[in-house]
């Protein structure tokens, strides 16, 4: 009995062999490779004085995602590098936000594309003492037009802060009450 189903084995193993080749595979469709390409900034440290501080920027490189098969940037750009804040006056500085902006060499703005979100400079900015500073990593998007043409010709750095203790002014104003 056992001897019978014995030998339609191999048939069926070779009927399951002949359709599973037969099978048409779908096609896999390769993904684009991408790169991450670093361009260095000349000159990669810059430090500018204002009237209440000094920001200084170091290790500055912008750091795009190029599609290598068509060169074309599959995500925004990024500058990176680092970011120190010093406080130069006698007052406590509360920074409360810095933005970047890019120009060209004619001066304008360097505008975003649609779909392009401008970021600013993230960072915990507590309150800087006179005589001290706050350091944060640069990681700050970059316009896509700006880094295909090569047009960045000065970054303009944007720091909102309110100098601690605020200054008061006590003014009086002259009223009567009428019954």
């Amino acid at each position: 009995m056992l001897k019978k189903p014995f030998p339609l084995w191999p048939l069926g193993l070779l009927l399951i062999f002949s359709f599973n080749s037969c099978e048409k595979k779908p096609k896999i469709t390769e993904a684009p490779e991408i790169q991450e390409v670093t361009v260095a900034l000349t000159p990669s440290n810059l430090e500018i004085k204002g009237e209440l501080f000094t920001v200084k920027l170091s290790d500055l490189k912008i750091v795009k995602t190029v599609n290598t098969s068509t060169e074309e940037l599959a995500t925004t750009p990024s500058l990176k590098g680092s970011i120190k804040i010093s406080n130069d006056s006698t007052n406590i500085l509360d920074i409360e936000r810095v933005t970047m902006q890019y120009l060209d060499s004619s001066g304008n703005a360097i505008p975003f594309e649609n779909g392009e979100k401008e970021a600013g400079v993230r960072g915990y900015w507590s309150d800087i003492q006179p005589g001290t500073d706050s350091e944060a990593s640069l990681d700050v998007r970059v316009p896509m037009a700006a880094v295909k043409e090569k047009s960045i010709n000065k970054i303009r750095s944007h720091v909102v802060y309110i100098p601690v203790p605020l200054k008061k002014e006590t003014m009086e104003f002259a009223l009567e009450m009428e019954e």
